[in-house]
């Protein structure tokens, strides 16, 4: 493929279809890739498929031409009319034919559609999680080193494309001036304190830090003198409710769960002087948009997955057992060692070097 070739979205341009479906942490860290051939040449169609819950983040990425949303959700949901939704998406995915699709999920979920998609070459890594999910290609990857940043193990696909490494890492997420308007608002202003967003919520049972810290670390913290904000999504507000009401902060503990997008959520972040927060894709978001975080590890490796940059404080308690990369723990000491005191700790020294 030339990367040279020019006319973007045009007939003689060079098209790229990213495939990378789920979930919010990893779509984050795979945008660099898709920033990196934008910077090298404009005129490059760049199109990206995602599945629903992570779509909400990309329409207006500077990089992206098409935004296409696999019908996954609806067919496991059994919303609308999923025959019919599959149908009208399998039309939309083969109207272009691309130069390269790239599979950055390694699944076979994304396999299939790379499989339906119309590509002259078909990139992805032999040896995933489901190898089976190779049969897709026909250009195939000698497996990655799965200790090394995700990240910097998506950016190695640039050079099959005929791209270089960035001299510079970005995610294109700089959210607009309307958007952070928004957030203000929810806030009810700016305010003269520190901001500090809290993020309790994780997909893994076994990433959860404990309720009680939770309505600790807040305590703490607005003794301090911070503003804190809780997020999540809509089916984490009984959580964020339980918190706030034990907290008992009033007005200083502002509940923001199930209000946010992901585009205002993005805003949020880098409206805040500190996020502290598990392994999750709020975490990735939060190192992407400039926030400094404090993240909580347990069952993950954050030398694989930690925050992107420098400026945050990874804790982490050093038993035989972590990482063990497990979703569900009967006792997840890893994370109830991360005692409260300790965090509320690393994230007052955050806030004085802010």
């Amino acid at each position: 493929m030339d990367p040279g070739a020019s006319g973007r979205g045009g007939r003689g341009a060079v098209k790229v279809l990213i495939v990378k479906l789920s979930a919010l942490g990893d779509v984050v860290q795979s945008l660099p890739v898709a920033m990196a051939i934008h910077r090298q040449n404009r005129e490059v169609q760049v199109d990206w498929l995602v599945e629903q819950p992570s779509a909400g983040l990309l329409p207006g990425h500077p990089a992206l031409t098409r935004v296409l949303v696999s019908p996954r959700h609806a067919i496991t949901e059994g919303d609308g009319e999923p025959i019919q939704e599959v149908k009208d998406f399998i039309h939309v995915l083969r109207e272009v034919k691309y130069d390269a699709v790239v599979d950055l999920q390694g699944l076979m979920k994304s396999a299939i559609l790379v499989a339906l998609s119309r590509g002259r070459r078909k990139i992805g890594f032999r040896g995933g999680k489901e190898f089976l999910a190779a049969w897709a290609y026909n250009q195939r990857l000698e497996p990655y080193d799965p200790d090394r940043p995700a990240w910097q193990r998506y950016l190695d696909l640039l050079g099959p494309l005929g791209f270089e490494q960035p001299a510079r890492v970005e995610f294109g997420l700089e959210p607009s001036q309307g958007e952070r308007k928004r957030v203000r608002s929810l806030l009810g202003g700016e305010g003269e304190q520190p901001l500090v967003v809290l993020h309790p919520m994780a997909k893994w049972d076994s990433k959860l830090w404990p309720l009680r810290y939770w309505v600790d670390l807040a305590q703490r913290l607005a003794q301090s003198g911070a503003r804190l904000a809780l997020t999540g999504s809509a089916d984490d507000q009984p959580l964020g409710r339980l918190i706030a009401r034990r907290a008992g902060l009033g007005p200083a503990l502002l509940d923001l769960t199930g209000r946010t997008g992901l585009k205002e959520l993005a805003a949020l972040l880098s409206l805040a002087r500190l996020v502290v927060c598990t392994d999750t894709g709020v975490m990735h978001l939060a190192a992407a948009v400039g926030a400094r975080v404090v993240a909580l590890f347990g069952p993950t490796a954050p030398w694989r997955t930690g925050p992107f940059g420098s400026g945050h404080l990874v804790l982490r308690a050093n038993l035989e057992c972590s990482p063990c990369f497990d979703r569900d723990c009967p006792e997840p000491i890893c994370m109830q060692r991360l005692e409260p005191a300790q965090v509320a700790a690393a994230a007052s020294s955050l806030l004085e070097q802010a």
